[in-house]
């Protein structure tokens, strides 16, 4: 019996790393002209692991990753890495005072808006979760063939032809708890964990934790299999004796994948108001495992939940804040303009979904890039309505249960109360999260609200 260990055979790293130096402007035409002539494959499409292991490649393979991360990208001035040359790009919007009335005796305004996307973040989430991985026609196909096209509810495979099922098949991990028929309470996922490992390094270490207090709490408190591509990977270079922020770039082709936007959340949920320190705070979080793009997603995420947080702005204002913070003549910010100005200029969502698959398509599905295009846009054309921003991000395709989460905690965030999100995406979730980090396995979300609140308000 072989064991395949995903995202992180070499072997698999050196076809992702060509892309990334093609995206990324890197000529790496010789090198890659010497991994096909060895019998060197392309990365797998989807899958964390070529269907046939090539051990015998492995050295050549290790080899060529590391001639690989000599090679300069001409986008660096563009793209920098490090906080402060990130933030000499950048000029952040002043954020206004806030004019909230002063609460009745014994309402929490904050607290409810956070109690409303903790749970907007689990069901966008959840209804992204059987379709994560498939191409957007079979999520169409499936959608439409339950008559859920546009989408306005759970996935179901009830009324949907077998043949169709057969030709795209749920994600297999996660059909038997998140389809609507199958659906009873919150079940595990990345998307979730990150952000209670986030309330653990802020108990632990509060606001002025480093990016080792992240690494540390990760081996404390993370178990290895719960990790995927960049994650995975900083997680393998720790354990090997590499330290941050050299984690992020050691034969890390998923640097600017997605990873670093999904933990984003606590860091703008603990700074209402203040979405640069969101952002500088997801930052050093980010900072372990991700560099440029991938990094972007995470400040950009934080940025626009702070504002979200204030209970005074629009989805506009929040998703112009959280641009602010991002360097802006990367890719990341050319991607989420064009997911903004499609949204704000085209009625019809499929059209502006195909057109950021027609003009972003060539990235990888989980790339930070194209999902934080599809996110805004989703958030944009949705125009705060909750219902609307998870079932649009979800109908955009990549990574749909990452885009759901985030568009849910946002939308969340703008309805204030959880008595105001629909029924039909709360009442399913039955206010119990299952997850491997302990302490926090069948918690509820008003209670992590509650805790999420203590450290928004720790001096």
């Amino acid at each position: 019996m072989n064991l395949r260990v995903t995202w992180v055979q070499p072997e698999d790293l050196v076809g992702h790393e060509l892309r990334q130096a093609a995206e990324d402007g890197r000529d790496a035409s010789a090198i890659a002209a010497r991994w096909h002539a060895a019998g060197g494959r392309p990365a797998p499409s989807t899958a964390g692991a070529s269907p046939t292991p090539r051990p015998d490649l492995r050295p050549l393979a290790e080899h060529l990753l590391d001639e690989l991360s000599t090679l300069p990208s001409p986008l660096t001035p563009h793209e920098p890495t490090t906080l402060p040359a990130i933030q000499a790009s950048t000029t952040p919007r002043p954020v206004p005072p806030a004019h909230e009335a002063p609460p009745p005796p014994g309402e929490n305004p904050l607290l409810d808006r956070l109690h409303a996307s903790w749970l907007g973040r689990a069901a966008g989430c959840l209804l992204g979760k059987p379709v994560e991985k498939l191409p957007l026609p079979a999520i169409r196909a499936l959608a439409r063939a339950a008559g859920n096209w546009p989408l306005t509810t759970w996935f179901t495979e009830v009324g949907v032809p077998r043949d169709l099922l057969a030709a795209h098949p749920w994600n297999r991990r996660s059909a038997a708890t998140s389809l609507a028929e199958n659906i009873d309470g919150m079940p595990e996922d990345d998307d979730l964990n990150y952000p209670l490992l986030d309330l653990l390094l802020l108990q632990r270490h509060g606001r002025d934790f480093t990016t080792a207090d992240v690494a540390r709490l990760w081996l404390d408190e993370l178990p290895a299999g719960r990790t995927f591509t960049a994650e995975r990977v900083a997680y393998r270079n720790l354990l090997d004796g590499v330290e941050p922020p050299l984690t992020a770039v050691h034969r890390n082709p998923f640097r600017e994948w997605i990873g670093s936007q999904i933990r984003a959340d606590v860091h703008g949920w603990t700074h209402p108001g203040d979405p640069a320190g969101a952002a500088a705070q997801a930052y050093r979080d980010a900072a372990l495992t991700h560099t440029a793009n991938g990094i972007y997603g995470a400040m950009f995420v934080a940025a626009t939940i702070a504002t979200a947080a204030t209970g005074t702005a629009d989805v506009h204002r929040a998703l112009a804040d959280g641009l602010s913070v991002v360097p802006p003549r990367s890719r990341l910010a050319a991607a989420v303009r064009l997911g903004i100005g499609s949204a704000r200029d085209t009625p019809d969502f499929d059209a502006v979904v195909d057109r950021l698959h027609t003009t972003l398509g060539g990235y990888h599905w989980v790339h930070a890039v194209p999902n934080a295009a599809v996110l805004a846009a989703a958030l944009t054309h949705a125009d705060g309505d909750f219902s609307r921003s998870i079932c649009a991000a979800v109908s955009g395709g990549w990574d749909t249960d990452s885009n759901g989460a985030t568009a849910g905690s946002v939308a969340g965030l703008l309805t204030g109360h959880p008595d105001r999100l629909p029924e039909r995406w709360t009442s399913p979730l039955k206010n119990r999260l299952s997850t491997s980090i302990p302490s926090f396995d069948g918690i509820g979300f008003d209670t992590l609200a509650e805790l999420t609140y203590l450290e928004a308000v720790r001096p």
